[in-house]
């Protein structure tokens, strides 16, 4: 049994680490299996000397968010985990730094886990930035906020929010309503992001003005976009002409953000992903950045993670037997002519 003993400052910083009713330090203490307890302006970890070097690397790296402002949560905790686990405490101190953007309620925008943080860099060094990874990965969200910090910052003069109106497997054609109200479902992750960074009111008189647009991909044919943030979501659903035509829309003093996951396209069979396609031929091409997020960037429920990482390894097990037991070729049944 070895201990470790963490002088912490704050007894705040305490506080927030442990989380409402202990929970985050319970799953340190479950991960493991250590006992983590407070005295006064002590932290001591308890357990076998592995494992509580680990936990002290991974309490220390929390304390340090908690320092910079940082809200913990399950979340946090989780990714901090993964990091210590995998040897790399180091970079646990670069998830609190640069805030994308502020949210109409004052709420600051960072990136939760390196992989978002390298997408943001991206965005940012970048004309055009392919963001591809599951749900949950904060892809649309932060392409938003970097849009909106643009554009706050006087860099473009209209921020352009599109997606492919595919659907996920129902048909929303028939339903009541002008074009307007048909296309709404299909662009309401968008508004939702937009009224989170700008406030209701605000984002309607920006609208009003032209400053931003919200559309189907279909109404960016024949148009030529300058000075704009241009954010095409949903990616994965356009064909390989769509996606040609929409990168031919670039202007001068724009830049463009796609986003998309290639596990969930809703095109028939037979219809290749021009997203796919996008991300082998531009591979390599100056100024344009492909950033591929995974499970551990998710930053939704944990079950969201377990969901995506349960579906990779179904698909992993199906690819591995068609490599060991590819199917047979096909019998010619035609009768020979003689």
């Amino acid at each position: 049994m070895t201990e470790r003993i963490i002088a912490v400052d704050r007894i705040e910083n305490i506080i927030n680490v442990f989380g409402s009713f202990d929970q985050n330090v319970h799953l340190i203490e479950d991960a493991l299996k250590v006992q983590v307890t407070d005295r006064e302006s002590e932290l001591r970890i308890s357990g076998e000397a592995e494992n509580v070097i680990l936990a002290e690397k991974a309490v220390s790296g929390l304390l340090a968010l908690a320092a910079r402002g940082e809200r913990i949560d399950s979340q946090s905790v989780r990714y901090v985990l993964n990091l210590v686990r995998e040897g790399r405490e180091a970079k646990i101190g670069e998830l609190a730094e640069d805030v994308i953007c502020v949210t109409a309620k004052g709420k600051p925008v960072k990136a939760k886990t390196l992989g978002q943080r390298a997408y943001c860099e991206a965005i940012a060094k970048n004309t055009v930035t392919l963001g591809v990874g599951p749900a949950g990965t904060g892809k649309t969200y932060l392409a938003v906020a970097a849009a909106v910090a643009a554009f706050r910052a006087k860099e473009v003069n209209r921020i352009v929010l599109t997606r492919p109106a595919v659907e996920a497997g129902e048909r929303l054609g028939f339903l009541p309503g002008d074009l307007q109200s048909k296309v709404d479902p299909y662009l309401r992750p968008l508004y939702d992001a937009l009224f989170d960074m700008f406030g209701a009111e605000t984002y309607n008189k920006y609208l009003e003005r032209g400053n931003i647009e919200v559309a189907p991909l279909a109404y960016m044919r024949g148009r030529t976009l300058d000075d704009s943030f241009i954010i095409l979501d949903e990616a994965q659903n356009t064909s390989r002409e769509q996606m040609k035509m929409f990168l031919t829309r670039m202007g001068f003093g724009s830049k463009m953000v796609i986003t998309g996951d290639i596990t969930q396209i809703d095109l028939p069979g037979d219809k290749p992903s021009g997203l796919k396609e996008a991300m082998r031929v531009l591979d390599g091409i100056e100024d344009i950045a492909i950033c591929r997020l995974t499970a551990a960037d998710v930053v939704r429920h944990v079950l969201v993670q377990r969901i995506i990482e349960a579906y990779e390894k179904k698909a992993e097990r199906e690819a591995r037997a068609k490599r060991e037991h590819p199917a047979p070729p096909a019998r010619r049944t035609g009768r020979r002519k003689g």
